[in-house]
């Protein structure tokens, strides 16, 4: 049976493309709440689907090291386009034509080796989208939000994901009033009983997220209600129809074109999807940067770290309510407020915590007399410990000499 990869066992399964933690940190932005499909399965790994393949992902401080599993399909692909000759040769024949064969079936699989590598680099390079510069955004974040530069400080390389429009609007319809441990289960059980086989490893089984027409199916509901979804079950269903109904196959891919609000109140439309979760949608995978989710979470923050004092005395969010803090952190932090806004509510999580309570290595600040001082205490007790060692060898020596 396969098993998970780890970089330990050597990189030579391994790719990798140049990026610094500074602009991607693993941990944080795959458990912080946007996807709900990667799991750590090593210490420092990251294995999970995107793109119809399952990846194993790894980091060091200045690499992205990625191992992508060939799904059985995948690797018959080259044997289907190999053994189609149809073709009765004499065996003199028969042995040229198959050198020539071989010959031919090395340099095809050669050529799909280089065209997977180069279309796996970019589809992780879309999904953690690589081309935004986040160091040059924390800083122009840092300098207008003072809160927001002490929290950098500690979580840095937050980036938001770009998921693939279907599976994020039918993870987030799975977020009402639930927690993300539990949303990942869900996810889990959806994929399973929806979508199509990929792998196994480690006596884990990996499934593609289901397509618009499999969610859509009449037994769906009652199905995904055996499995523990609750009235969230009736919302898949019914989405995934009107969706395929009313506006086709293409139309969440198209709403990456419109602009901001016109695609929440689209996606808003749909069963199950409200303010939040279109916000959620917009942000994360429709390429709506400016889109700022607000639940009771991200409002406690605004009211307890930005004396945020709008709408004090309601007790739900107003979709008023909701406009005006997004558009307090809009005011903020700019065109990519939603991203900013990510990385303070991965500040926020529990699971998280401990991160602000270790200690945090500074680069020491040069002083004018500080740094002599400091060379000068190194000195002494440099000094001090060679001389006591030298006192102990002078007892040691003139005891053996006693002795003698």
């Amino acid at each position: 049976m396969a098993k998970h990869a780890v970089l330990s066992s050597g990189t030579k399964m391994w790719r990798s493309l140049a990026c610094a933690k500074s602009e991607l940190r693993l941990d944080l932005t795959l458990a912080c709440g946007q996807s709900f499909r990667w799991r750590e399965t090593a210490e420092g790994h990251w294995t999970g689907v995107m793109g119809g393949r399952v990846w194993t992902l790894a980091q060091t401080d200045d690499t992205l090291w990625y191992h992508v599993y060939k799904n059985q399909d995948r690797q018959g692909e080259g044997r289907d386009r190999k053994t189609t000759t149809g073709v009765f040769l004499s065996k003199k024949s028969e042995k040229r034509f198959k050198g020539a064969l071989k010959k031919e079936e090395e340099e095809l699989v050669a050529v799909t080796l280089v065209q997977d590598t180069e279309e796996e680099e970019q589809m992780l390079r879309d999904y953690f989208q690589l081309n935004v510069k986040l160091g040059d955004l924390y800083k122009e974040w840092g300098a207008a939000d003072p809160h927001f530069k002490h929290i950098a400080d500690i979580f840095t390389g937050v980036r938001m994901l770009r998921q693939e429009p279907t599976e994020c609007l039918f993870s987030f319809i799975c977020t009402s009033n639930n927690h993300i441990s539990r949303i990942q289960g869900m996810v889990e059980r959806l994929c399973q009983a929806l979508g199509t086989p990929l792998c196994q490893l480690d006596h884990t089984s990996y499934y593609n997220f289901p397509s618009l027409s499999a969610l859509a199916d009449n037994s769906v509901e009652a199905r995904l209600r055996d499995l523990g979804f609750g009235y969230r079950a009736r919302f898949l269903q019914q989405s995934a129809k009107q969706i395929l109904d009313t506006h086709g196959l293409q139309w969440l891919e198209d709403l990456r074109s419109a602009p901001y609000l016109q695609a929440r109140d689209a996606l808003r439309t749909l069963p199950g999807v409200g303010t939040k979760v279109a916000d959620c949608v917009c942000l994360m995978s429709l390429d709506k940067a400016e889109a700022v989710p607000i639940d009771t979470h991200v409002w406690q923050i605004a009211k307890r770290d930005y004396n945020y004092t709008s709408g004090n005395g309601q007790k739900s969010i107003t979709d008023k309510l909701h406009r005006d803090i997004g558009d307090f952190f809009r005011k903020l932090w700019g065109p990519h407020a939603g991203w900013a806004h990510s990385v303070l509510f991965c500040a926020d999580l529990k699971k998280f915590q401990k991160l602000k309570e270790m200690p945090h290595v500074k680069q020491p600040q040069k002083e004018e007399n500080g740094g002599e001082e400091t060379q000068v205490a190194c000195k002494t007790k440099t000094k001090i410990k060679r001389e006591e060692t030298e006192a102990v060898k002078t007892i040691k020596t003139k005891k053996a000499k006693m002795c003698v």
